[in-house]
């Protein structure tokens, strides 16, 4: 019988103390791609073509729960270092009509205008019936895909650290 081989990327990666990490990252790299892909396709589906992933990330951030961000929270919810990525994507929005901006003192509060709103509507709705149907009927349960969500947001807990500690090499 013949043992599986992992699927990795670089096997030079996977010949170290942990493959099964190396295995991971492949996945990560197939799935933040396909991710990224699925969010552009899907904003253009709904009627807004031309946003880049992060600018989709935003505008869903903005209009969750109904009420303003601030920049920082925009940038610590999405884990985004440089904040001039999330400075451009919200002006290319605001040009857009999607998002208004304020301020409250110092911050830039950012806030979903009324066709911002609509088209996560109508985000969620190409969602629904695209993919979030096809995982329930066929893909992962639902325990399942949180169980994998938890993973991940740990592993990237590893990541954060690993990166501070090799920023001091």
């Amino acid at each position: 019988m013949v043992e599986p081989r992992p699927v990795v990327s670089s096997a030079h990666l996977a010949a170290g103390a942990s493959p099964g990490l190396s295995e991971v990252e492949y996945g990560l790299i197939l799935a933040g791609h396909a991710f990224q892909r699925w969010m552009v396709l899907c904003a253009a589906a709904a009627g807004a073509a031309g946003l880049s992933p992060v600018e989709v990330l935003i505008l869903h951030t903005v209009h969750h729960r109904g009420r303003p961000k601030r920049q920082a929270e925009i940038l610590l919810a999405l884990a985004i270092e440089d904040a001039h990525i999330a400075t451009y994507a919200i002006r290319k929005l605001e040009a857009a009509g999607l998002v208004t901006t304020s301020r409250a003192g110092k911050e830039k509060l950012v806030a979903a205008t009324a066709e911002g709103a609509a088209l996560c509507a109508r985000y969620a709705e190409v969602r629904e019936q695209l993919l979030a149907g096809a995982v329930r009927d066929s893909g992962p349960p639902a325990v399942a895909l949180s169980e994998v969500a938890g993973l991940l947001r740990t592993l990237s807990g590893f990541y954060d650290q690993a990166s501070r500690a090799a920023a001091t090499l």
